[in-house]
């Protein structure tokens, strides 16, 4: 990925528009939707309202009271913090040094863990456009209300709300979790193979809790003109919304399928990660601000956090039914197809082969891309031969190598494709050793925070 240098522009901008205020919050409740509204603003110049929709079904909301979500402490509270999150990504296009929240409460313990979540939520976005940022310096914010709303108790039930994303990873967590709980999936803006999962996985439309989150025109623009843009951490927004979903479904559980691979860093050595809102650092620092300000009755977890990409893999390549439904493209989201030119597409090409036959593959990919030497640089980027790994949610240097070497081990044709030949011919294949493959999908990594009972149906499915 190209690194700009927008060092200069980041000093200008913050020169130039000094602060950012969160104004307000709404909610409007209708009897089988909710609409909830955010407003930021730009040093008095730009205004930002984004929006969250949501339908309401009974099957996915059972415990849904319109008349009792108008006064509600604890939905007044998820939204703010809703908002606290929705924040960043409009704050990140001039990068004020004050932050004025005007919408609500926050104690100086919150403010620590804002900015934290926020600097290293950041990381991409700093480090693509060449800025240098301090985490004591980068924002300051002034509140005009000191203090934190308490946490709330309710009475949930023992159901999963799973976040579903269309890829490989959230239809294990989904299949498996279904066996023994009711599980809800949850999905923001829905897309096709998020849709299509569900389905494939037995569940009606009435029972996927989904919420339709905008971005408002006016970020857009300033994008358009020049403004600072980039990564934000997305899997943070999931994890305040879900919490709002599994208030509304009543349920306990909220059920992630981060793995443990997301843990490594991007850029290695640093702590620039592009799944840094994935990884079990911010698991556990999300775990304990659920726990110490919104409710104690909400466990949030990734229940896939003990294994690696290839023994997701290998546990979704038992899923035939989803092998035609699923999508890990970014590039071809829009359009519900594998673009076949990118990390993500190569990544899951590779990960899955040692566990689907090619014309399996090919049937999903509609390509082989190990015949297309035009993705050679990124297959570098993958294994280590380059020096960085591609800005996306990728496995580990170690699972990606591992995964080759066992693929070309195993190859039964004469000649190997040119993606594979160029590996073959690389300094890493002649470290390869087919124990590394056999050890990575023995390893259980106990850095987790599954409760027993999810702990127990990993297990029996690993053998």
């Amino acid at each position: 990925m190209a690194i700009r240098n927008r060092q200069q522009k980041y000093l200008e901008l913050r020169k130039n528009y000094p602060w950012f205020a969160y104004e307000s919050y709404n909610l409007e409740v209708g009897p089988n939707e909710l609409y909830i509204s955010f407003h930021f603003n730009l040093s008095g110049e730009y205004d930002f309202y984004p929006e969250l929709h949501i339908p309401i079904h009974k099957g996915n909301a059972q415990h849904y009271r319109p008349e009792q979500l108008r006064n509600d402490p604890f939905v007044d509270s998820l939204i703010f913090n809703l908002g606290m999150i929705e924040l960043i990504s409009y704050w990140k296009a001039a990068c004020p040094k004050r932050v004025l929240i005007k919408a609500g409460r926050l104690s100086k313990e919150q403010i620590g863990w804002w900015k934290n979540i926020y600097f290293n939520g950041l990381g991409e976005f700093f480090y693509v456009n060449g800025i240098s940022a301090s985490p004591s310096d980068f924002m300051h914010f002034e509140v005009e209300e000191a203090g934190t709303e308490q946490p709330l108790h309710f009475s949930p039930q023992d159901d999963v709300i799973v976040p579903v994303g269309g890829g490989k990873d959230s239809v294990v967590t989904m299949e498996l979790v279904k066996k023994q709980f009711s599980a809800i999936p949850f999905i923001i803006n829905p897309r096709g193979a998020s849709l299509s999962t569900t389905k494939a996985a037995g569940y009606a439309a009435h029972e996927i809790f989904e919420i339709r989150r905008s971005i408002h025109p006016q970020l857009l623009e300033l994008n358009d003109q020049g403004f600072l843009n980039g990564h934000t951490p997305f899997s943070a927004v999931v994890a305040f919304s879900s919490v709002l979903a599994a208030y509304l479904s009543n349920a306990k559980y909220i059920a992630l399928s981060n793995e443990s691979s997301a843990n490594e860093a991007t850029i290695e050595g640093t702590g620039i990660n592009h799944q840094y809102s994935k990884t079990v650092s911010f698991e556990a620092d999300f775990r304990a601000y659920v726990k110490q300000y919104l409710s104690p009755d909400i466990e949030y977890f990734s229940f896939l956090r003990p294994l690696n990409e290839l023994q997701i893999a290998r546990l979704f390549s038992r899923f035939t039914h989803h092998h035609r439904h699923f999508k890990s493209c970014n590039v071809g989201s829009k359009t519900d197809t594998w673009c076949g030119h990118c990390p993500k597409c190569l990544f899951t090409y590779i990960i899955l082969s040692p566990f689907l036959d090619q014309q399996t593959l090919e049937s999903i990919f509609h390509k082989n891309l190990f015949t297309d030497g035009g993705l050679i640089p990124i297959m570098e980027q993958l294994t280590g031969l380059a020096e960085e790994k591609p800005f996306e949610c990728v496995g580990t240097l170690d699972e990606v190598n591992a995964a080759l070497c066992n693929t070309i081990e195993n190859w039964d044709k004469k000649e190997l494709p040119a993606v594979l030949q160029h590996y073959r011919n690389s300094q890493f294949f002649k470290r390869c050793r087919n124990e590394n493959f056999t050890a990575l999908l023995k390893v259980f990594n106990q850095t987790h925070f599954l409760p027993k009972r999810f702990l127990k149906i990993l297990k029996e499915e690993m053998g």
